[in-house]
C-alpha cells in the first residue's frame, strides 16, 4: 500500500471518512491523527489511539517499504509513530516528537500497564517481541563493538572494522556466514547496502538464531549485558526502565 506525505497528498486526505471506532487504514490513520490534533486533542494519547487501531503490517511510503510488524510477531511501534508524526510535522512540537522517535521517551510519564491499555494487548505483546528480538540484538552488537575497540586489536591496517567482527563475537559466525544462512532460510536477498528496515528484519532473525544456539545462562547474561549498555547511554533512563519492566512482564506472560 502506498501513502503520500506531500502537502498535496495531505490536503486530499481531508475528505477521507474516518470511522469512529474499529480498524484504520494508513490513510485513515494519518487523517484521524491530523484531524484530532488540529481540533485540540493532546498529540501523544491520540497517537497511541491511532496506533491501536492501525491494521497495516507494512506500507510503502515515498518509495520505501516500512515493516511495522516483523515476521508477523514483532511490532516496531516507534517506526509507526515516526511515520504518523512525519505526516503531521506541522501540528506536533519537533522537540517532543524527536525525543519520542529517537530516544523512545514519551512526553509524559506512563506505566507499562497504561501503555499496554493504550495500544491493546495484541500489539503490546508484539512490542515485547520487538524489544527482545531487535533492541536487545542492537545493544549486544554495540557492546561487542565497544569491547573490541577497547582491546585495540582491530586498529591495524587491513583488518575488518569492529562493527563487522562484533557479529562473530555475539553469534559465533561471521557476518557473511550469517547473511548466507539468513537469505537461505528466509528466501530473501540482501545487497551490499542494507536498509534500516531490512537490518531490523535480519536482527529479529538473528535473535532467534542466537537463542537456538546459546545456553540458557548465556542468554540471560546477554540480556543483562544489553541492559548495562543501555543504562550507560545518556538520555535512555526511561527506555531502560521500560525495557526492564518489559522483561518482567514478558516472563510473566510466558
Amino acid at each position: 500500500m502506498t501513502s503520500t506525505t506531500s502537502a498535496e497528498g495531505i490536503a486530499r486526505l481531508s475528505d477521507i471518512p474516518i470511522p469512529e471506532e474499529g480498524p484504520l487504514t494508513p490513510q485513515q490513520g494519518v487523517e484521524a491523527f491530523r484531524r484530532a490534533v488540529a481540533e485540540g486533542a493532546e498529540w501523544y494519547p491520540t497517537l497511541l489511539e491511532v496506533i491501536s487501531r492501525w491494521v497495516a503490517p507494512d506500507e510503502e511510503v515515498d518509495g520505501v517499504r516500512l515493516h511495522y510488524l516483523i515476521a508477523g510477531e514483532a511490532f516496531d511501534w516507534l517506526l509507526l509513530a515516526q511515520r504518523i508524526l512525519g505526516a503531521a510535522a506541522d501540528l506536533v512540537p519537533d522537540e517532543e516528537s524527536e525525543r519520542l522517535v529517537v530516544e523512545g521517551v514519551p512526553p509524559r510519564n506512563e506505566t507499562e500497564d497504561e501503555f499496554e491499555a493504550a495500544i491493546g494487548p495484541a500489539k503490546y505483546r508484539a512490542h515485547l517481541n520487538f524489544q527482545y528480538g531487535v533492541v536487545i540484538e542492537e545493544l549486544l552488537l554495540l557492546s561487542a563493538e565497544q569491547e573490541l575497540n577497547k582491546t585495540g586489536r582491530l586498529s591495524g591496517h587491513g583488518l575488518p572494522p569492529s562493527d563487522v567482527v562484533a557479529y562473530e563475537r555475539v553469534y559465533g559466525k561471521t557476518f557473511d556466514e550469517l547473511k548466507v544462512f539468513y537469505q537461505a532460510e528466509e528466501g530473501v536477498t540482501l545487497g551490499d547496502r542494507i536498509s534500516q528496515t531490512d537490518m531490523r528484519l535480519l536482527l529479529y532473525w538473528l535473535s532467534k538464531f542466537r537463542i537456538r544456539h546459546a545456553e540458557p545462562a548465556r542468554i540471560a547474561s546477554d540480556t543483562r549485558k544489553a541492559m548495562t549498555v543501555l543504562a550507560g547511554m545518556e538520555g535512555r533512563r526511561v527506555r531502560l526502565a521500560r525495557l526492564r519492566e518489559s522483561a518482567r512482564r514478558r516472563e510473566a506472560i510466558g
